[in-house]
């Protein structure tokens, strides 16, 4: 049905952008200042912290990637599922609330370098400098990801070519981030989170349905791939180890850290976590099975008798990534499939969106401001913000202008370059006093470079993310210990942070 959606759809579809660029539009009116622009006033709630830490982080792999990847190999690739749930869990119960309480505690710092630089107290602003870079050049593969994946859905839907799919994609995007700036964004991502949740449980229990019950659905599978019902066959143990790793990217996400920062107090946080991984587990449950039951349904076209449905299979027999597209167009009134396809621009929309945003406070808020224009004004910083928004969008499109490009690999390589640049080096900041200002500049140097040379020069099939999070951990724990104490004064910071937490405890 490419390029031949109802007209029911597209209405759909139509008042869910519009809904989107009026939220934008309300953000824009409560945007005061950079913090405003940045952090939302560090005014979020525990339903919208929760919902916006879920959507920023699935993204478009969520709804194409995963069940994409299902399709291919089997339930073997929940092994990625399994490893970001655990890591999610663990970075919610010990990393958000102190990194919220010592972000406010250390200078009231609205990005990630800004954090670094004021832990730190680095008069060099090499830590806020390399970590400004650092962040530019992943999110700009990273953002690259959810222009290719809005790009997939355009497609599908309107059956233009691939290049003026890309550009009416992250257009939508572009526009309520720099009319809106954080509090669009995180109000958008509530909203679309609830519309991912619903079309992951909604979309299994219809396809199960349609083929006839779960017994079918395994039997046919099998039949098609004897290994797609076993999470261990077929697969190796640097491939689970792989897999698992993505856990540890968590650690270092700059756009889900910023949710964390965002919050209105610390004791938000418990409440956040259960809500944020109640929805992380039924949504990755939910695309796992959509990936499994595409096996049946879509797996040997030569069988089925109509024509839609044989042109479907062989859509996603070309590009398992658009089982969840091909499912939500055959099987649903046209007005729910609206819905559902715009869960997954939903999806593509809260991610991209929030890489974005960070990019742009990183250029403002850590270079701009500190080096180009130390005395402007609140309302300059804004704008310098939105047009960084426009900047690094138009980077991401020209990054993404390759039609083949597969979301799940941009996002994996990206993935790994936070989780290892970063991820050390957050859990050390938060928890462990004796840290340094050169230890964390070694930390983050060695990560992110780990991650480069492995991914482009290293002959394995161990992902990048764990030699790069384990030599980024040697390396700030050894030049730490090497370097000289930290200041009292960084001291009395980190002492100060304990007292909050244990009250919050209270």
């Amino acid at each position: 049905m490419q390029g031949a959606v109802s007209n029911s759809i597209l209405i759909v579809f139509s008042v869910y952008i519009v809904g989107m660029m009026l939220i934008g539009y309300l953000g824009y009116r409560s945007t005061k200042n950079l913090s405003d622009f940045i952090l939302g006033g560090r005014s979020l709630g525990p339903f919208v912290i929760a919902l916006a830490a879920g959507a920023s982080d699935m993204s478009g792999w969520l709804l194409m990637g995963l069940p994409g990847e299902v399709f291919s190999v089997g339930i073997s690739a929940s092994w990625i599922a399994i490893g970001l749930t655990i890591g999610a869990y663990i970075n919610w119960l010990l990393v958000a609330g102190r990194l919220r309480a010592y972000t406010e505690a250390a200078g009231n710092s609205l990005t990630l370098s800004d954090f670094f630089a004021n832990r730190f107290e680095d008069r060099t602003n090499l830590l806020r400098i390399v970590s400004a870079i650092v962040i530019l050049i992943f999110f700009t593969l990273y953002c690259a990801s959810g222009v290719v994946a809005s790009a997939r859905l355009f497609e599908s839907m309107f059956g233009w070519n691939y290049v003026t799919a890309m550009w009416l994609g992250a257009f939508f995007t572009i526009a309520y981030v720099f009319i809106g700036g954080f509090l669009a964004v995180s109000w958008t991502d509530a909203i679309q989170a609830s519309m991912m949740f619903t079309a992951l449980i909604l979309t299994p229990i219809i396809v199960l349905s349609q083929i006839g019950g779960f017994g079918v659905a395994t039997e046919t599978s099998l039949q098609f791939n004897p290994q797609s019902l076993s999470l261990v066959e077929g697969v190796s143990a640097i491939g689970i180890i792989s897999s698992l790793a993505w856990g540890l990217g968590y650690f270092g996400q700059p756009h889900i850290l910023a949710r964390f920062m965002a919050a209105d107090s610390v004791k938000s946080i418990p409440k956040a976590r259960r809500i944020s991984i109640t929805w992380m587990i039924c949504c990755l449950a939910g695309a796992v099975a959509v990936g499994f039951f595409g096996i049946a349904y879509f797996s040997n076209p030569e069988t089925l008798t109509d024509p839609a449905t044989q042109a479907a299979a062989a859509r996603v027999l070309d590009n398992p990534e658009r089982v969840f597209i091909e499912f939500s167009v055959l099987l649903f009134h046209p007005l729910i499939a609206g819905l559902l396809l715009a869960a997954i621009l939903a999806a593509v929309m809260s991610t991209l969106s929030a890489q974005l945003l960070v990019c742009s406070s990183s250029l403002t808020q850590d270079l701009y401001k500190p080096f180009l224009r130390p005395g402007a004004s609140q309302t300059e910083l804004v704008w310098f913000g939105r047009l960084m928004v426009l900047a690094v969008a138009l980077i991401a499109i020209y990054l993404a202008r390759d039609p083949e490009s597969k979301v799940l690999g941009m996002v994996s390589y990206a993935w790994a370059g936070f989780g290892a640049a970063f991820g050390p080096l957050i859990i050390f900041s938060v928890f462990w006093r004796r840290t340094t200002a050169k230890g964390a500049f070694a930390g983050m140097v060695v990560g992110a470079a780990t991650v480069l040379l492995w991914k482009n020069f290293a002959n394995s099939t161990l992902y990048e993310i764990v030699p790069g999070f384990i030599l980024s951990t040697i390396a700030i724990v050894v030049v730490s210990l090497l370097d000289k104490k930290p200041s009292s004064t960084v001291m009395e910071t980190f002492d100060e942070v304990d007292r909050v937490m244990a009250e919050s405890r209270r």
